[in-house]
């Protein structure tokens, strides 16, 4: 949520944190601004609603020198205190205007805060949290703004990123990190902060990933590390791999579609080095420290939200599918504040894009408390999980830019796969021949992902055909009801219709009550020996009016008679199913929200990363 960029070196600041912000557009906001400090002090500018118009405001002040500076810092807004406007925007300043401050997060302790410095004489102008931070900062500010900060960060409780410039303090910038991401770029005679590594990578590919609770200073030349007591600590930077232009469009109309068809890369990338085929087919989970002991495991706990949620809903079936051992799924959100049952020699799978989602960083915690072994399935190398996590695994897919998530979603399928099927073999459940063919199976996933694309204009035109619903339901049972899930999900995000997924013997019991002619129902059947359930469980929508897309194998015929229309995924085994079937749900979402003219990139109100609650 929000993004933070920051620029110190040698070129023109405005220009680079404005670059910066547009790679962050993704992150969700409503509103912009920039802090500036050149020759001429301090200066902030602002704007509500999207970057361009910010963009707009200074551009003639960036063309006539009225912003000439070096140095300054950046920020996207996403509303949690305070209505989105040009006085509620980022950056916010002290009373005299010295000191700016950017923040993501949520200052918990903000109300108490602001009461005592109003009672200290300080007049507020916002009605956000983050305005108490440049403050409090001001507050015990002496001529040493480092010292200053360190004094600030003891009275704050929450969740904070924070980029900070003050004007009797020219040379520095200072970013502090809890439980909300940032990190550095370091570049040549040139250092930079921000909350996602795309904002950076047209000035360097080497970054520090700042810890919690950790404390950066930017020079022009050089980058300083403190501790939260103001003890200097060391740190190495990172080379990010991919290049700057896997977070550009290339060639496509929106970084949703882009995303979509990179799924078949993503899936080989995700499972090529994951595969042996020396003698006989085989899984490699050393990464994960995958032996002998995890035998000894009662249980596997998967805890996420949203979209990986979801995923592990399908891993729930994946494990009892191959592996036969008990799996509970939670939501993070839910799973932090209930007292959960804890035993050591659980495992715990921890799912998240970014691995910055605050409610699953939380549950992660909570778990690590007990003893258990937490497994982090994240994108993002150097995020928050994969740090905290005793081991992790990558899902390789490459920068997701698009809110709606696409790629991770069958990536993070794909690793579930590999670790239920290589828990299979530890626990006797597969022999050498169905672990052969689960391997073979896995190998041709990206192919017939390829398909499924290259018939895609059949989903747009059905996608025109049905704008009209205002109301989309999504059926299926087992693997099929878990990828319901998600499909309903990609719907609701980014083409606004209401839309619900139900396991399939539901029907009866409430969701038909709502079923009419403005009503489609979308039923996935890819569990051949419940094709007979599904197929009169789509007579009994049909016959109250409504209409039916069946997405099934492309061998079966068994729904032609039956449904409006039917998508066909290539065979494959049906506890796989969930990596194909999927794919028609996301390009009919993508083809709504087009041809309703919505912005499929940045649906309203939502954030790529939920880093807080």
């Amino acid at each position: 949520m929000c993004g933070i960029v920051g620029y110190i070196g040698n070129e023109e600041a405005a220009p680079v944190l404005i670059k910066g912000l547009t790679k962050l557009e993704y992150r969700g906001y409503d509103s912009a601004g920039v802090a500036i400090l050149g020759k001429n002090g301090l200066l902030i500018r602002k704007s509500k609603g999207m970057l361009k118009n910010l963009e707009e405001k200074i551009g003639s002040e960036i063309q006539s020198g009225a912003l000439a500076s070096t140095m300054g810092i950046g920020h996207t807004r996403w509303a949690t205190h305070g209505e989105p406007s040009d006085i509620n925007s980022h950056p916010h300043t002290d009373v005299a205007g010295k000191i700016a401050v950017v923040h993501n997060g949520i200052i918990e302790n903000y109300a108490k805060l602001k009461a005592w410095l109003e009672a200290h004489g300080v007049k507020f102008r916002s009605q956000t949290d983050t305005e108490v931070i440049a403050h409090l900062i001001d507050f015990h500010f002496n001529g040493d703004l480092l010292q200053a900060v360190i004094e600030a960060l003891k009275r704050l409780e929450g969740s904070y990123a924070l980029g900070i410039i003050c004007e009797s303090d020219p040379d520095r910038i200072i970013a502090v990190r809890k439980e909300s991401p940032l990190v550095i770029g370091a570049g040549k005679g040139e250092n930079l902060i921000a909350s996602d590594v795309p904002a950076i990578l047209e000035h360097t590919r080497d970054v520090y990933y700042l810890g919690d609770r950790e404390i950066a200073v930017l020079y022009r030349d050089h980058v300083d590390f403190f501790n939260e007591e103001g003890q200097s600590i060391r740190k190495e930077t990172s080379h990010v791999t991919w290049d700057a232009g896997a977070a550009e469009k290339g060639g496509f109309e929106h970084f949703m579609l882009k995303e979509i068809h990179e799924q078949p890369k993503a899936l080989t990338d995700t499972l090529r080095a994951r595969i042996k085929n020396e003698g006989k087919k085989a899984i490699n989970l050393e990464e994960i420290g995958f032996d002998a002991s995890w035998a000894e495991a009662n249980r596997v706990v998967i805890t996420a939200c949203g979209t990986a949620w979801h995923a592990g809903v399908i891993g729930k079936y994946a494990f009892e599918h191959f592996a036969r051992i008990p799996v509970d799924v939670d939501i993070a959100s839910e799973y932090r504040y209930r007292n959960p049952i804890y035993n050591p020699k659980d495992i715990f799978i921890i799912i998240s894009q970014s691995g910055e989602t605050a409610d699953t960083l939380a549950a992660m915690r909570m778990a690590k408390k007990s003893g258990a072994r937490i497994i982090a399935i994240t994108n993002v190398v150097g995020s928050t999980l994969a740090r905290e996590a005793d081991l992790v695994m990558y899902t390789w897919a490459g920068p997701e830019i698009a809110v709606a998530s696409t790629k991770a979603f069958t990536t993070q399928l794909m690793c579930l796969y590999l670790i239920a099927i290589q828990f299979g073999v530890l626990r006797g459940t597969l022999n050498d021949a169905e672990l052969g063919a689960a391997v073979e199976a896995l190998e041709n996933i990206p192919a017939e992902a390829e398909k499924i694309l290259s018939d895609k204009e059949n989903i747009q035109r059905f996608a025109y055909l049905q704008t009209n619903k205002t109301k989309v339901f999504y059926m299926g049972r087992l693997f099929d009801y878990a990828v319901s899930l998600e499909s309903a999900l990609k719907l609701k995000e980014i083409s606004y219709t209401h839309s619900e997924a139900f396991a399939a013997g539901e029907l009866k019991h409430g969701p038909i009550a709502l079923v009419d002619e403005s009503t489609l129902l979308v039923a996935i059947c890819t569990q051949d020996n419940l094709f007979d359930k599904m197929d009169s469980n789509i007579k009994e929508v049909k016959a109250r009016g409504a209409s039916t897309l069946v997405i099934t194998w492309d061998d079966v015929s068994y729904f032609d008679k039956t449904a409006d229309e039917v998508f066909r995924i290539p065979r494959t085994m049906a506890s796989l199913s969930p990596m194909l079937a999927v794919i028609p749900a996301q390009l009919y979402a993508y083809y709504v929200s087009i041809l309703k003219g919505l912005d499929p990139d940045k649906p309203r109100n939502l954030a790529k990363s939920v880093t807080v609650e």
